[in-house]
């Protein structure tokens, strides 16, 4: 696990790198991130293209090696109304290694989720969404990655 900061960016060399990043991008936007998930396909692979709509609050990622589509979280209450963008690195790349990350309230109930994507060939670490989470119980999403 390496990662390398400049001023304006983060890259890491593997997924496990997006915990601490997201950990220090959830800090800055004043809520503590205390449980990370990566994303992994039913087909073993870990590598995925993303879309979102962040003002509707909604994620969809799409296996880079099978193809099968997965609504993230809980996209699927909001996906019909929504209007998702495909997430592109900086470098141009649009495949990603995925993590989410979940900041809980005291008494542990989730209250934010942040995805989190490192780019596969620029090693780029970036927050593509987030959103509130403004219902209980929500345990169902850590399985809904």
């Amino acid at each position: 696990m390496t990662i390398k900061k400049t001023q304006d960016s983060w890259r890491g060399t593997e997924a496990a790198d997006l915990d601490a990043y997201l950990a220090a991008f959830c800090k800055q936007g004043s809520y503590e991130a205390d449980r990370f998930e990566h994303c992994h396909c039913a087909c073993g692979h870990d590598r995925f293209r993303l879309e979102v709509d962040d003002d509707d609050g909604c994620a969809r990622r799409t296996c880079a090696a099978c193809g099968e589509k997965h609504l993230m979280l809980d996209s699927a209450d909001y996906w019909a109304d929504a209007e998702p963008q495909e997430c592109a690195c900086p470098c141009g790349e649009d495949e990603f290694e995925l993590a989410v990350a979940f900041a809980r309230t005291t008494a542990g109930a989730i209250r934010w989720v942040t995805i989190g994507a490192r780019c596969v060939k620029c090693e780029l670490l970036g927050a593509y969404a987030d959103w509130k989470i403004d219902y209980e119980p929500a345990d169902h999403l850590y399985s809904a990655i």
